[in-house]
């Protein structure tokens, strides 16, 4: 299954995913984004391509509950 997972380590908290996929993602305390519903739909793909650092990626669960990274 799929999910949308944000990397804190290159997130700065410019908000373009929050703006163009809210349903997804929200400001954490910290103020850096947050996923708050991981399903993949197409504004999170948008979001994904949109980020400017890269700090957004879809990744697959295996059947040993790992990561596999998918997409950046």
């Amino acid at each position: 299954m799929e999910k949308v997972c944000v990397d804190h380590d290159k997130c700065v908290g410019c908000g373009a995913c929050v703006a163009i996929a809210p349903d997804t993602f929200e400001f954490n305390e910290d103020g850096l984004s947050s996923v708050k519903d991981s399903k993949v739909t197409d504004q999170a793909k948008e979001a994904m391509e949109t980020c400017p650092y890269s700090a957004i990626s879809i990744k697959e669960e295996d059947s040993n509950n790992k990561d596999k990274k998918t997409a950046n």
